[in-house]
């Protein structure tokens, strides 16, 4: 009977050892953030970890033990070891695959693996494996076949599958109980009044090491349940009175007037959305030199402005922050759902009602991130995506490079009734990097390729502009050039950090009143920004709450950003930063009273909490 009761035991523990595996090769993937951290605060990781850890082995256990359980009630049945054999092969499978993908979206995303990187690889299988390339396989393919080998390995010397059959005992149905109790305080986390989460392996000031001791496949189930239940109301800080006025005071207008920088009100616009180019990039934004020179260029030709902010951290966040002035929800995005985004406004509706023909641009799928369902419900006439290409120009991983795209945009344009309103999203500075020319800066290492990629990206701008003013419509139209969203390279910048945000933007064109020529304008804004910036030019007003014209002296100066687990905000005075899950302040940029701290702490807070209650109200 003592046997009997030390193999569920062994069985627990075998998953344990497995997870702590698991860590020390998260750990040792990203030791070099790791390097200025004391060994004891690296070592916690293992001790709070352990809480996931065996909340998700209590899970996996909870199949072999009923069976287990079962057959010391009914020592008589005859059920094949060999299904809990194959149900330990699955999740020694699932656990390893898991580990290795998570290390690599954590790379590139700063986050866990979650449903949202499951639904992206299922929704866009080709873009997602293009993604992917940007890591080395060979290392991926090395830590999946360690752990492959240690999880088989370890099972085979601490799992036993034999059971020592006896009797119905009286004594049986107390360690039943019993058993059954344990597990499911395991799963729960232990006695206390509330039960696990996230939060409880947060430990540590560098967010390496919690997500360290995060148990991944504890945290993906977890994002899985959250999305099935996504109507649930996750950011209620202040009150709802509260939250509503420290909004609206963000976007009073206080008669500061704006700069007329157009020639006309009825100006053709085209909107270029540059994939993954952040200000590290661009040499006017303090980013590395020799990478933009045709946006240095284009900058002497228009209105620039200096210190402008991604709403979030992926495309499907920034199209719908610029298109729709809609700050990002960080996990859930409104851009997958229609039966939501179909209520947004856009530019692509009040282009339309001005009478305007409207397109966008773009060389791969519009399927990608639900991209085309949200573009047509939003009113844009003509999409030209991928299909549209003849196989030969399709030589990207993605679809077609950016010269082929804006080659097509030229062409549409010259053919195009005025006025016109377009947008070209690119995508050559998207992993994995690959070109159809002779890489700009030599090497093979990611930072030279993105910033390869960022070279000919910037390269075809200034090559379209060029053609662009050859043509009768040049002098009537302004170009908006701003990125979807920034980068973690070439700096390696972390997800909290209020730099990984900050992006160009810049107006120029034949429309630009020639005495703006050149002018920065260093006032603090967002993406969501230039929908009431282009909209005041032509004399109207666009129709959301989020948007403030950047060129009104009086508006205020602030962003707002997020990711997944968390959200900030800039001002002229510090740029915080806020993890959701574990309730603290992961990143502040200057040091300043506790006062200005908390002020704009709040401030996010709120705007946060009103913009999550707005996704959930459409």
């Amino acid at each position: 009977m003592l046997t009997n009761l030390v193999n569920p035991v062994r069985y627990f523990v075998f998953w344990l050892l497995f997870f702590l595996l698991e860590r020390f090769t998260f750990l040792l993937f990203f030791i070099g953030r790791l390097k200025s951290l004391s060994l004891p605060e690296i070592a916690k990781s293992f001790v709070y970890g352990l809480w996931l850890d065996a909340s998700m082995a209590a899970y996996i256990c909870s199949i072999p033990l009923l069976v287990f359980l079962v057959l010391l009630l009914f020592p008589q049945l005859r059920i094949s070891k060999k299904l809990v054999k194959g149900y330990t092969v699955f999740w020694v499978v699932f656990v390893s695959l898991v580990a290795v993908i998570n290390v690599n979206i954590y790379k590139e995303w700063g986050s866990l693996i979650s449903y949202r990187a499951f639904e992206f690889a299922f929704s866009s299988p080709g873009e997602a494996l293009a993604s992917s390339l940007s890591s080395p396989p060979i290392p991926s393919i090395l830590v999946l076949t360690l752990m492959l080998l240690a999880g088989f390995g370890l099972s085979r010397s601490l799992v036993r599958y034999e059971m020592f059959r006896e009797g119905f005992k009286w004594y049986k149905l107390p360690l039943i109980v019993g058993l059954a109790a344990a597990n499911v305080v395991a799963i729960r986390g232990g006695l206390q009044l509330t039960p696990i989460n996230e939060s409880m392996a947060y430990y540590s000031d560098s967010q390496d090491l919690n997500y360290a001791s995060v148990n991944p496949q504890w945290s993906f189930f977890q994002s899985v349940q959250m999305s099935l239940s996504a109507n649930k109301y996750p950011y209620n800080y202040l009150k709802e009175a509260e939250a509503t006025a420290l909004v609206k005071e963000l976007y009073t207008k206080r008669s500061g007037g704006s700069e007329q920088i157009l020639k006309t009100n009825r100006p053709n616009v085209v909107l270029i959305v540059m994939e993954g180019f952040t200000a590290d990039v661009v040499e006017s934004l303090g980013g590395e030199k020799g990478v933009d020179p045709s946006l240095e260029k284009l900058k002497q030709e228009g209105v620039f402005f200096s210190n402008i902010y991604a709403s979030g951290s992926r495309t499907d966040k920034g199209l719908v922050a610029i298109l729709s002035a809609f700050p990002s929800q960080t996990r859930p995005s409104i851009i997958k759902e229609s039966s939501k985004h179909k209520n947004l406004p856009s530019l692509y509706k009040s282009f339309n009602q001005l009478g305007y023909k409207t397109s966008f641009y773009y060389g791969g799928e519009s399927q990608f991130t639900n991209m085309k369902s949200y573009l047509y419900n939003n009113g844009c006439e003509t999409l030209v995506d991928k299909s549209n290409f003849e196989e030969h120009e399709l030589s990207s991983k993605w679809g077609a490079y950016d010269d082929r795209v804006f080659a097509k945009l030229l062409n549409g344009l010259n053919k195009e009734k005025q006025p016109f309103f377009s947008t070209i999203l690119t995508l050559t500075n998207h992993e994995p990097f690959d070109l159809p020319v002779r890489p700009h800066f030599e090497g093979d290492d990611l930072v030279n390729k993105y910033k390869s990629t960022a070279y000919y990206a910037d390269s075809c701008i200034g090559d379209f502009v060029e053609k662009a003013k050859k043509q009768s419509w040049y002098d009537n139209t302004v170009f908006i050039a701003v990125a979807d969203h920034g980068h973690r390279l070439p700096r390696d910048i972390q997800i909290h950090d209020a730099a990984r945000y900050r992006i160009p933007l810049l107006f120029f064109g034949g429309a630009i009143k020639e005495e703006y020529k050149g002018i920065t304008v260093d006032k603090i804004g967002s993406q969501t920004d230039i929908a009431a910036t282009l909209f005041t030019q032509i004399g109207l007003r666009f129709p959301q709450l989020w948007s403030k014209n950047l060129l009104d002296p009086k508006a205020q100066d602030f962003a707002f950003y997020n990711w997944d687990n968390g959200f900030g905000m800039v001002d002229p005075t510090q740029a915080i930063t806020f993890e959701a899950v574990s309730g603290k302040v992961v990143f502040r940029k200057n040091k300043v009273s506790k006062e200005i701290d908390n002020r704009l702490l709040k401030n996010a807070k709120a705007y946060m909490q009103k913009v999550f209650q707005q996704y959930m109200a459409y």
